[in-house]
């Protein structure tokens, strides 16, 4: 199933700096430069508050019209305020479609483990090689009935048709583990504290 494309109205812009930035950004518009595939870079604006709701999914593409023109771009970098977290700027880089590109694709749990039993991420994203237009939101893997110990690599995590896995194969993505109560807890500082030899009282 190809990706929803969508659709964004971006305007030229000639003005760079931080002050130019900064007006944009007034006006309701996020300064962003589109590149790739050898061509100058395109320097643009983009409706700050539908990009910001476009954004909370991840590799967003983007079919831009600037100034009658369309051009295919894929999300490729967001840089943000560290205080106020709106976005200063955006990096895109431009697709065609039918075209691979290699982009990191969250990882999603389904099921439950076995009772008693908890399931962490060692790893949250796995970085996929795909077609641009066909890069799927996430992908999931089960861990239904799975018991203390068990492990999910890379390797195992079911792709969509037509992806490649880019990541270390044996990169641990899910472990299976039992959570330790508070009287294991007491009990072994009781050991560590049996084993601690006294102190000796200094010499009169």
């Amino acid at each position: 199933m190809a990706k929803e494309v969508t659709a964004v109205v971006a305007e030229l812009r000639e003005s760079f700096g931080k002050g130019a930035a900064r007006k944009l950004r007034v006006l309701g518009k996020i300064p962003a430069v589109i590149y790739g595939h050898g061509t100058e870079p395109v320097h643009v604006s983009l409706p700050a508050h539908r990009i910001a709701l476009l954004l909370r999914r991840a590799n967003m593409l983007l079919e831009l019209d600037i100034a009658g023109a369309k051009q295919l771009v894929l999300v490729k970098d967001v840089q943000k305020d560290p205080v106020k977290a709106i976005i200063e700027h955006i990096d895109l880089v431009v697709v065609r479609k039918g075209e691979k590109v290699q982009v990191e694709v969250q990882v999603h749990m389904s099921g439950e483990s076995f009772a008693g039993t908890i399931a962490d991420f060692d790893t949250k994203t796995l970085l996929l090689e795909v077609e641009a237009t066909d890069i799927p939101e996430n992908v999931t893997v089960s861990i239904e009935g799975l018991e203390d110990g068990a492990q999910i690599h890379a390797k195992d995590v079911p792709l969509p048709d037509g992806a490649v896995l880019m990541s270390d194969e044996d990169a641990l993505v899910v472990y299976i583990h039992t959570p330790r109560g508070e009287d294991e807890e007491e009990a072994e500082t009781e050991v560590i504290t049996a084993g601690t030899p006294a102190a000796t009282p200094p010499a009169a």
